[in-house]
């Protein structure tokens, strides 16, 4: 260890005394990357804010571009190398922050491990405007920058003067950058938000980071950011012990407090954490314990677990019959039963069919759920309606089932399995459970989210269990309605009245495709919108025509809307693709100016917890109705934002229409597999308080005026 300190020691003399000999005009850039050709990184400096305010903060983006072939280096080098030296001139008050990296890469060479960067990145340095500025204030930022360019066979020496110059303004992040500082903030490792703990003994440290056993990892490796703590170069060994993960390696010659490090996951992911010096449980075989109470208290507590998520998930499928994704589809199984011939027995063989598609479709998606993180992918419940194809899919579906219902057309040329929710019959009623579970799991009520955020904790199996329990709780009233005849009697008879309620039924189910025509409008462009209605359009004159041919008693009556179903489904496929949403969207810059609030970022979330700022933080989606009814009667309100504007309250929004790996696995820590989710930061405190999944003004508002 020792001889490997001394080559270290000796690269960075070398290199130091190479740094000063470069002249200083060396490698200069004002700003941008133009003028260094001749260098092996270049180098640029951007400001999110060309116009930061007063007494806020802004970020700074120092930008590396590496040639192919070369690699700079992370704040801790390895074991040879030079972390980038930062030289601020800066106006009186004006400071910077500690910068923060990204997740570096590791490149080994002749046994010497190097923490390096291979790819273009960016080093994000906070700046600090003080509050007596007055707007307009010139601001000129200046950095001299000194840095380490390396390939396998040569290192040279690089040094860049950079500088921007902003002016004091309101704050609003330049549109031209945004999108730069979103996938640089992609990249930095996300804080682990506990502690972890290291043990060090002779010359071995070990280290236990709170991670909960089911986060997949995938050929993980520890970068320590403490020089000397550790050496960068020996094998280290990781392990599971319950939700611990456990690293050990070779010490190095100080002990620091705290040992700051990055561990990296699967995807190219990293957390950062600090540790505590303390004491480890003794090492077991295969990362697992041996202790047999200790065995036994986690499986009672699994089990226990597992029962009240199961519980919960119940409850919840119950409750979504009544919300809008579901009912009119429920209604129709319902109105079905009304009409049976073949008495009981028929109707409960409807209803295990009906239950066998909606547990089926449930546990189906489950499944996909687990297999997805699984293999390192960031997705959540209702995963489904993140992709467009799918809304438009689902558009086509129920514009048909409400034309069918308005008496368009008919369902007797179809055989038996096709007519989904007009006629009776076992495979009726299980494609019409797929439908109804397929349509409700976007929706969110109480006791389904801490369920399914239970379950993604849980060992497959006890995981499945959980999603089987929500489908049993979806299909629980037409099951009940089919096994009970007492219930089923009290039914009125068949008659001209069914006629009438199918016909009215038509209108939730044209409102239910209005909505997925909304949602898909927040996923794509306008014109993806007016495609998707041509499409629409084209499938219904399809249906039309088969309408006229059914009635004149014509063979081949279904061949119109085959044709004009093949080309609709085809032509939406594509629509997504071709249509996609414009970053700079007028309609999302309204909401969010309407809203008066942040986009969700967890880096500016902790800046502004530092700052003791007091932040409501809440999840949506526009395909979540729960989300939609809490912003509608809840957080848009005037009361609400009135009294939050006058306690001094920043709301941040996470949206998931889209999907967002960074959302998802903020998500995740919270014990939530889908939205919404809403947590109060009060100031100073260590954590959230977690709000209810219905919210009523008065709660928000009694947030800080109680």
């Amino acid at each position: 260890m020792r001889g490997l300190v001394s080559v270290r020691l000796l690269a960075l003399i070398s290199v130091v005394s190479v740094l000063s000999l470069i002249p200083p005009g060396a490698a200069v850039a004002q700003g941008s990357a133009e003028g260094q050709s001749d260098v092996m990184i270049r180098t640029s400096l951007t400001a999110e804010s060309a116009r930061p305010a007063a007494g806020e903060q802004t970020t700074l983006a120092v930008v590396m571009q590496p040639q192919d072939g070369w690699h700079g280096y992370w704040k801790q080098p390895g074991s040879v190398g030079l972390a980038p030296q930062f030289d601020w001139q800066l106006p009186d008050g004006v400071t910077v922050g500690e910068p923060a990296y990204p997740v570096p890469e590791t490149l080994l060479i002749d046994d010497l491990m190097n923490h390096v960067y291979e790819h273009p990145y960016a080093i994000l340095v906070p700046l600090n405007v003080p509050d007596h500025l007055g707007e307009g204030t010139t601001i000129p930022i200046r950095v001299d920058l000194q840095y380490l360019a390396c390939r396998e066979d040569a290192c040279i020496p690089e040094r860049a003067t950079l500088s921007t110059q902003l002016s004091v303004g309101d704050g609003a992040a330049s549109p031209r950058h945004q999108s730069d500082f979103d996938h640089w903030r992609q990249a930095l490792p996300r804080p682990l938000g506990a502690r972890a703990t290291y043990e060090h003994t002779g010359d071995r440290i070990r280290i236990a980071i709170p991670l909960p056993a089911s986060v997949k990892l995938e050929q993980p490796h520890l970068f320590v950011a403490n020089d000397e703590a550790v050496d960068p170069a020996a094998r280290q060994n990781f392990s599971r012990q319950g939700d611990e993960l456990i690293v050990e390696t070779a010490a190095g010659e100080t002990l620091p407090q705290p040992l700051e490090a990055v561990v990296t996951l699967a995807g190219g992911t990293g957390l950062a954490f600090q540790a505590d010096a303390g004491s480890l449980p003794a090492p077991v075989a295969n990362g697992h314990a041996t202790n047999d109470s200790a065995e036994e208290k986690r499986t009672s507590g699994t089990v226990g677990v597992m029962l009240t998520a199961l519980f919960g998930a119940i409850a919840g499928g119950i409750l979504l019959n009544v919300m809008p994704c579901v009912f009119p589809i429920l209604s129709l199984k319902v109105l079905s039963l009304a009409r049976l011939s073949g008495g009981p027995r028929e109707a409960r063989r409807e209803a295990l069919a009906y239950t066998a598609g909606v547990v089926g479709v449930c546990i189906l998606l489950g499944a996909g759920i687990l297999a997805l993180r699984a293999a390192g992918a960031q997705v959540g419940w209702a995963f489904q309606l993140q992709e467009p194809r799918v809304i438009v899919g689902l558009t086509l579906l129920m514009t048909a089932i409400a034309f069918n219902l308005a008496g368009l057309f008919e369902l007797g040329g179809f055989n038996g399995g096709a007519q989904l929710a007009e006629k009776g019959g076992a495979t009726g009623a299980f494609w019409t459970g797929v439908l109804a579970a397929f349509v409700a799991t976007p929706c969110s009520g109480p006791f389904m989210a801490t369920a399914l955020g239970a379950a993604i904790w849980l060992p497959p199996l006890a995981a499945l269990t959980i999603f089987a329990g929500l489908g049993l709780g979806i299909a629980l009233p037409f099951l009940v309605l089919g096994y009970f005849p007492a219930l089923s009697r009290k039914l009125p008879r068949p008659g001209p009245w069914m006629q009438s309620v199918r016909h009215a039924l038509a209108i939730p189910m044209f409102v239910t495709a209005l909505a997925l025509l909304w949602v898909l409008g927040q996923q794509l462009s306008s014109d993806g919108v007016v495609a998707t209605l041509a499409v629409v359009m084209l499938l219904a004159a399809g249906l039309w025509l088969t309408g006229l041919r059914q009635r004149s008693g014509k063979r081949g009556s279904w061949g119109p809307s085959v044709c004009t179903a093949v080309v609709a489904l085809s032509a939406g496929w594509f629509i997504p693709a071709a249509f996609p949403q414009s970053s700079d969207s007028p309609l999302l810059g309204a909401a969010d100016e309407s809203r008066q609030s942040l986009s969700f970022d967890e880096t500016r979330l902790d800046e502004l917890r530092e700052q003791n700022t007091p932040l409501f933080v809440y999840f949506t989606a526009d395909w979540c109705v729960t989300c939609q009814v809490n912003e509608k009667s809840a957080i848009d309100r005037q009361t609400t934002r009135a009294a939050f504007q006058q306690a001094g309250v920043t709301t941040m929004v996470g949206d998931w229409t889209n999907g967002d790996p960074a959302i998802t696995a903020f998500l995740n820590r919270h014990d939530r597999t889908g939205v919404p989710l809403y947590l109060w930061y009060a100031p100073g405190a260590e954590k959230p308080t977690m709000l209810p999944q219905w919210l009523t003004p008065t709660l928000l508002t009694d947030l800080v005026t109680g």
